[in-house]
């Protein structure tokens, strides 16, 4: 079957990361895939959180969290922002956990030294795929804001031990697709997000099944199909951070 934008079923969309998009940040990208665009920050706390400084905790060293949010007008109609409301929502807290959890799994702590670095990954247009996309782009901020520490002698080398990055797949009427834009999510039989370490290692499955149960064989058919297009996002920030590149496109 075609694609409403042509591609084809294992393509991902055009992606388009933009290097030190913010002054002051750390770190920081737009990251544009498809219609989809966010701005990821990394900025340095010299502290860590206090659940990190009760003496019977066995993690030490650094810590690595994110927050997520999404511009009143991001989607086709508007949001409340979560200030508004006066609580953040649970998708909000399901993503941003994510995030975190996805970048902390590439970070030694002990490396970081007890500093916390915030990730803020704020949606400025969505269209499918922002949580996989704020991981992607994240990683690159999260990159730059550990080169402005090693700059400045606040720790002797870098604490990131692998590339991550992240994309969804889905089943549409019986044929796996990579990278679901928005029309294409909202219409699948399977939708999967998935994040991985450019050494192949899982560290995110998320898959569900509007419809009918999907068989194993199906599901790893969308895994090999996400892994696919997740090895060309990390090839895409090797360009970036290897290369020194202030922008990058696929």
């Amino acid at each position: 079957m075609s694609r409403i934008d042509g591609r084809k079923y294992d393509q991902l969309r055009q992606v388009r990361i933009t290097r030190n998009y913010i002054k002051h940040a750390e770190g920081s990208v737009l990251i544009e895939v498809g219609d989809t665009k966010i701005i990821c920050t990394a900025s340095v706390e010299e502290k860590l959180p206090r659940f990190m400084l009760d003496p019977t905790q066995k993690r030490r060293g650094g810590w690595v969290t994110a927050e997520y949010s999404m511009l009143p007008r991001a989607t086709k109609t508007r949001n409340i922002r979560d200030a508004t409301r006066g609580k953040i929502g649970g998708r909000t807290q399901e993503i941003q956990r994510l995030i975190g959890r996805s970048l902390r799994a590439i970070v030694d702590g002990k490396l970081l030294g007890e500093r916390t670095i915030w990730l803020d990954c704020d949606v400025v247009q969505a269209d499918g795929g922002t949580r996989t996309a704020a991981i992607t782009g994240a990683f690159i901020a999260l990159w730059d804001a550990c080169s402005h520490l090693i700059d400045r002698k606040k720790i002797k080398e870098m604490p990131i031990i692998d590339f991550i990055a992240a994309t969804s797949v889905g089943i549409i009427k019986g044929q796996p697709m990579l990278d679901l834009c928005y029309v294409e999510d909202s219409i699948a039989d399977v939708d999967m997000n998935i994040v991985m370490t450019a050494q192949g290692g899982f560290v995110e499955l998320q898959g569900t099944a509007e419809q009918s149960p999907f068989s194993r064989e199906e599901a790893n058919g969308l895994i090999d199909l996400a892994i696919g297009g997740i090895e060309q996002l990390i090839s895409l920030q090797r360009k970036m951070l290897i290369g020194g590149e202030e922008l990058v496109e696929l």
